[in-house]
């Protein structure tokens, strides 16, 4: 199976390093030196690692073959893919890999059906699930503890035990704003 592991940024110094955006809960593991990637677009690659290091707080890589900056730029927004075992778990109990929740069903826990998963939005603060209905809207669900109550991978489903207003209209809304003389006492 194909995953893709990181995106190559730009050129950082003249010797052919690069920035790389990851895409990986496991970089020390897809992105050492000896790893051998294919690349999107396919004629980039494929690309053997053959330095990395952590400046400033991002990872910086150089690739065999690549020796000056031009190269090195010549490799921007090129995405890296590593083969993966499709039974290959990730370390730790509660991690998942996409692949593995994608076309999962979510459902509340009563067993309401909500739709299914078709995407999933890897964000700065945290993973999106992007949920296809049954009549083909689409609805946001963070991955977060507190939305996400269980994942079975045996029955293929997402229980979700969503706030009121994440799924539907019944938003609860909390405001003294207009609530009139009375509420403003109480503040």
């Amino acid at each position: 199976m194909e995953l893709v592991v990181a995106r190559i940024g730009r050129a950082h110094g003249i010797k052919g390093e690069v920035t790389v955006e990851v895409r990986t809960d496991e970089p020390e593991l897809r992105l050492s030196p000896g790893a051998v990637l294919r690349t999107e677009p396919a004629s980039a690659g494929p690309l053997t690692i053959e330095t990395g290091r952590v400046h400033s707080g991002r990872l910086m890589l150089r690739f065999a073959g690549v020796k000056d900056r031009t190269g090195a730029e010549a490799l921007r927004n090129i995405l890296l893919i590593a083969d993966v075992d499709p039974t290959e778990l990730p370390e730790e109990e509660d991690e998942y890999y996409d692949h593995q929740l994608m076309d999962l069903d979510v459902v509340l826990e009563d067993g309401t059906e909500i739709g299914r998963i078709t995407e999933i939005s890897h964000l700065p603060s945290q993973d999106l699930f992007i949920v296809e209905r049954p009549d083909g809207t689409e609805v946001m669900i963070p991955f977060v503890e507190e939305i996400v109550a269980e994942i079975d991978l045996e029955e293929q489903r997402c229980v979700i035990t969503p706030p009121p207003g994440l799924i539907d209209d019944r938003a609860e809304i909390v405001s003294t704003r207009d609530a009139g003389p009375e509420a403003e006492g109480e503040a």
